[in-house]
């Protein structure tokens, strides 16, 4: 009965104010409807209007490619493409909610983010909804901020761009909810010291719902005992269940370290990330039975080293070094060497030009090219 008699008392507020619009500006009105309801319902705050929700920031970025393959099976492949077009809503709640919504519309149209986080505190926030998986420093960079024309073998093989148990891309991101912050600030310079998250999610990626009661958990820990410079552990224990039903593990664990500068604009980047778990194409029927046997090994490895170079105030050149290993043998292995130059000559443009060789296996004699040309545009 209180709260009833407080919302009634608040209603006739409204109702008063609503009287004397006549006299008073919209804005006006507006503000003394917000401090009524406020002095009702929550005495003690002071909001602004503004703060009761912000003004939604509507944004979004655009990839085209064009992509030369010197292997001739991949020749009815070459030309151009559009990689992304996204389109993205954000803002804040009652100060301290924040959502996202994040539309892919290349290739077909689907939602890429939709979530909501409680970030009152910065050494707490709980973000649920759909979002990226807090694996690798490399997993949650945008792929304006990446520096080379696509992400590591080591990322889309092991944070959901294909990943290798058989899951497709799911552009690094999955269902659930998960608990990150910053804390420690350096006496020195003032900045941040540690970062932390820790999240649960179904393990089916995207847009699907959960196909059984596992959930998996993934977190990360990093620390900057100097400005700009950031060490990580990434670990990951969970499973996924494939179209028919065979579900196999997913348990990784990884360490990097990551340098920005925002004084020079110098960048480098080194992950090693180990995974133990079949893919599901390897659980296969056995021969005049009903049971099943592995066809491949469980074990797969990756690592890469990438350093970003500034050579002019708009120009940067990228060289990284990519290895993925599919059963952690050498003879599996796919390494590719790139070398990247990026123009930016305004804030929302960057042209890109990379050249990549590939290697499979430990010998030359499986080599072969590529030639990518990249415009990204962001509004």
């Amino acid at each position: 009965m209180k709260k009833i008699t407080l919302l009634f008392v608040a209603f006739c507020i409204v109702s008063i104010g609503s009287s004397r619009a006549e006299t008073t500006s919209d804005e006006a009105f507006l503000d003394t409807t917000y401090k009524s309801l406020q002095d009702v319902i929550l005495p003690h705050a002071q909001w602004k209007r503004s703060e009761v929700a912000s003004v939604p920031k509507i944004g979004g970025f655009v990839v085209g490619t064009y992509k030369y393959d010197s292997r001739s099976s991949e020749h009815g492949g070459d030309g151009f493409g559009l990689r992304h077009a996204r389109l993205y809503v954000d803002g804040t709640i009652m100060r301290d909610f924040k959502y996202r919504l994040q539309l892919e519309f290349a290739g077909s149209p689907h939602i890429k983010d939709a979530f909501v986080a409680w970030s009152h505190w910065k050494e707490l926030e709980v973000k649920v909804g759909e979002f990226k998986r807090c694996f690798t420093f490399e997993n949650p960079m945008n792929p304006w901020d990446v520096g080379t024309g696509d992400y590591s073998q080591l990322t889309r093989k092991f944070a959901g761009y294909g990943d290798r148990v058989g899951e497709a891309s799911t552009g690094g991101r999955d269902l659930g909810l998960q608990v990150q912050g910053d804390a420690f600030s350096s006496p020195r310079d003032g900045h941040t010291q540690l970062h932390y998250a820790l999240g649960v999610y179904n393990g089916q990626g995207i847009n699907t719902r959960d196909k059984n009661r596992h959930k998996d958990f993934i977190g990360n820990l990093q620390w900057s005992p100097v400005r700009d410079l950031w060490i990580g552990a990434f670990g990951w224990l969970g499973n996924w269940v494939s179209p028919d039903d065979v579900t196999v593990d997913r348990n990784r664990y990884g360490f990097g370290v990551k340098y920005e500068s925002r004084e020079n604009n110098w960048s480098a980047r080194a992950e090693y990330v180990r995974s133990i778990g079949h893919k599901a194409s390897d659980y296969e029927p056995g021969s005049g039975s009903q049971s099943f046997r592995w066809t491949g090994g469980n074990k797969a490895d990756a690592w890469y080293m990438t350093v970003g170079i500034p050579v002019w105030r708009w120009v940067k050149i990228y060289a990284k070094y990519d290895a993925y290993r599919e059963y952690a043998t050498w003879n599996s292995m796919h390494t590719i060497y790139s070398l990247s130059t990026n123009l930016q000559p305004h804030k929302n443009l960057m042209l890109q030009v990379q050249y990549n060789l590939h290697q499979e296996g430990t010998t030359t004699d499986n080599c072969y090219h590529q030639l990518w040309a990249q415009a990204y545009f962001r509004f």
